[in-house]
């Protein structure tokens, strides 16, 4: 049968939680268009319940997550770069139509996000070293720092960006052991609904990583405010949003990460995302533990070590 012949079958994208693939429980959508208008695709509308549902799933995978050796999360995040590597040529068609890129640039794009991967799967069991370390006290004592996750972090991801833009601002925050509740670009969330469905097929834990799509202010105002949510990434947002989230987020004392100021007006288009992106995101969201021991005694003599 020839390909003319052939009844067309869309994909239908659904939301990414808990490991699993539901509708909106709202049952709404809305047209995703590509840069010159053209339908791509219908994409779920979340609801404040599908938002606090995704709270409750990255709650219960953060022990799992946070507990796991960092060694072993900096191999499940290399494994989230091979199935992307495999998956290249979904990933460039969807990110040129999102971006209106054309296919070259789209391909750089992907290649760049999956090398970004990498590069944070390398620092899993590395940024204890920057970050912690023994510090120098005035008697026969150890005093060590240590990082820890600070819990389960809201992202709202880039508005342009729609995918290296997006693992820029997943994989540090997962690197360190923490859970996400992702808000995906509002008019390009395609690359990331697809990026649940490779998260899903590699080792990452179901709601170590959970994926929303929909309007951002409407799912970010609830998750801002919640109470079991520890910290929120507002990259995504625009100057005016931001400065809401942030009083809402002062109710439990939750960490913000402000957007750049190129990102402030919530279009990110002069963020250079291909540009090497340091620890800051890293280091955004670990609190410092910071542990005294009594050094002891050494035999009869009484020195100490």
């Amino acid at each position: 049968m020839s390909d003319q012949n052939r009844l067309g079958v869309f994909k239908t994208y659904k939301l990414y939680v808990g490991g699993k693939f539901p509708r909106s429980e709202s049952g709404r959508v809305y047209e995703v268009t590509d840069s010159k208008g053209q339908w791509l695709a219908n994409a779920p509308q979340s609801s404040r319940k599908d938002a606090r549902d995704a709270v409750v799933a990255a709650r219960k995978a953060f022990g799992g997550w946070s507990g796991a050796t960092a060694y072993n999360r900096g191999q499940v995040l290399y494994r989230v770069a091979e199935m992307l590597e495999g998956r290249k040529e979904q990933f460039v068609r969807e990110v040129a139509a999102s971006e209106g890129l054309s296919k070259s640039k789209a391909a750089a794009v992907v290649d760049a996000a999956i090398d970004r991967w990498v590069w944070y799967a390398g620092w899993t069991d590395k940024i204890g070293q920057i970050s912690g370390g023994a510090n120098p006290v005035a008697g026969p004592f150890f005093n060590l720092s240590t990082p820890e996750p600070t819990g389960v972090v809201t992202v709202l991801a880039p508005q342009k960006s729609s995918f290296l833009g997006l693992v820029s601002v997943i994989a540090p925050v997962i690197a360190t052991g923490n859970t996400a509740v992702v808000i995906a670009s509002a008019d390009a969330p395609l690359p990331a609904l697809s990026l649940g469905e490779v998260l899903a097929t590699s080792d990452v834990p179901g709601g170590v990583v959970n994926i929303l799509s929909g309007a951002t202010a409407e799912l970010a105002a609830p998750l801002a405010a919640h109470q079991d949510v520890n910290a929120i990434d507002l990259t995504g947002a625009g100057a005016e949003l931001a400065k809401e989230l942030e009083i809402a987020a002062a109710d439990n004392l939750k960490r913000v990460l402000r957007p750049l100021a190129a990102e402030a007006d919530g279009s990110d288009t002069s963020t250079d995302w291909l540009a090497a992106p340091g620890t800051h995101r890293l280091t955004a969201f670990l609190e410092t533990k910071t542990v005294w021991h009594p050094t002891g005694a050494l035999g009869a003599s009484g020195s100490s070590y």
